[in-house]
């Protein structure tokens, strides 16, 4: 094996890991400043809050900072059926050959679905009242973007959690536990984006149908995230 890093990602050998720390370094952009026509998941929240609650008035003060905890819960369910809708488009046009390939070679219909669940989650997280500028926030933003729960991982790693996860949990999650959870994230998304996607590149064969199932496991997977998300973020009560 080469000794050189830059050597073995030539011949494939870092090809993993380093679609891994791209699929990382994605969720935060996206979450943090959006990319290409996606706004990142604060404007997107707060716009959707803005249509929700028209007596909120936008100045120094954030409309998550003015509304009910009702109207934000309403608000979180729109998201995840907007997303849910946003990615069944994203699937069936990608499914037939529509999008542009972003770097890595990665297909475009992953890019597609991954934006639109990174956002997603990030603005849940937001909405909920946590800090995604906070590396802490970041990583489970990443692993809700994956479909992941918290509570499991938690579990998986082994830190015994009650029946329902707390904010104030969450806060008190020691940094070793995070570290460890972050460097299972990357593959978590791997497999979620990348290798467990075979079913939609054998049915592209017959391009509809291949449009259609791209579009099925694009919405599952989001409503999935959606889900994951409001677990993984309890409201501050």
């Amino acid at each position: 094996m080469s000794a050189n890093p830059d050597d073995a990602a030539e011949h494939g050998e870092g090809e993993p890991h380093a679609m891994v720390r791209f699929f990382q370094n994605m969720v935060v952009k996206v979450t943090q400043d959006g990319v290409g026509p996606i706004t990142g998941s604060v404007p997107y929240a707060e716009a959707r809050l803005a249509k929700a609650d028209p007596s909120a008035t936008s100045g120094l003060m954030p409309l998550r900072d003015q509304v009910s905890e009702a109207a934000i819960e309403r608000v979180i369910d729109r998201l995840i059926k907007e997303s849910v809708a946003a990615s069944s488009t994203n699937g069936f046009l990608t499914g037939l050959g529509g999008f542009v390939t972003l770097p890595l070679t990665l297909p475009a219909n992953v890019a597609g679905s991954l934006v639109i669940n990174a956002r997603l989650v990030g603005s849940i997280a937001y909405l909920r009242g946590y800090d995604i500028s906070d590396p802490h926030v970041q990583t489970l933003v990443t692993l809700g973007t994956a479909g992941g729960t918290l509570a499991s991982t938690l579990h998986g790693v082994g830190v015994k959690v009650g029946a329902k996860l707390t904010a104030q949990m969450i806060k008190a999650i020691p940094i070793a536990v995070i570290r460890r959870i972050n460097a299972q994230v990357g593959f978590m998304l791997l497999a979620k984006y990348g290798t467990q996607r075979s079913v939609i590149t054998l049915a592209k064969g017959i391009p509809v149908a291949g449009g259609l199932v791209g579009a099925g496991v694009d919405a599952t997977l989001t409503a999935l995230v959606g889900r994951a998300a409001k677990a993984n973020f309890p409201a501050h009560v």
